[in-house]
């Protein structure tokens, strides 16, 4: 398994995992969006768009010439400014193909951000997982993750029984 920083070329192949990644939480509750038609196409471009950036890292996996996941992670001010300021990360966007997962490949992924944020001074990172992906929570959990805070929701209009 390699693990390298993305290039633009292959933004299509992780544009497509987007798609798979957006549909597989739909699928675990279907309050997470859907992916819009030609949403992965669109993440593809946005991610080309930032490449360069310094404070954005896309890292893929790849076996045998082929992408099998990727991870998108990035460097943020995610405390406002009345609180002590410290170096933050945020993981974004982390998939692995069906056959590569429970191989190691996400926990490669992980520690290749993390090394990336050691090196950028940034003390943790954060990320979201969905309330119904116990396979993740599980995943997160096992690499030393711990729920910090807890994301609610309530639609404006109650809801009859």
């Amino acid at each position: 398994m390699n693990i390298r920083t993305a290039t633009e070329e292959d933004t299509p192949a992780i544009g497509l995992m987007w798609e798979r990644l957006a549909s597989y939480h739909n699928t675990l509750d279907s309050a997470l969006p859907a992916a819009a038609r030609g949403g992965g196409k669109v993440y593809a471009k946005r991610l080309a768009t930032r490449m360069n950036d310094p404070l954005t890292r896309v890292f893929v996996a790849e076996q045998d010439d082929k992408l099998v996941g990727y991870v998108l992670a990035v460097i943020i001010d995610v405390i406002p400014d009345m609180f002590v300021q410290e170096n933050s990360g945020f993981l974004a966007d982390i998939f692995v193909e069906d056959v590569y997962r429970r191989h190691g490949v996400g926990k490669l992924l992980v520690e290749t951000v993390r090394t990336w944020m050691l090196e950028n001074n940034v003390r943790h990172f954060e990320w979201y997982v969905a309330e119904h992906n116990a396979a993740g929570r599980q995943f997160w959990e096992a690499i030393g993750g711990r729920a910090v805070l807890t994301r609610m929701r309530a639609n404006t209009q109650h809801e009859e029984s």
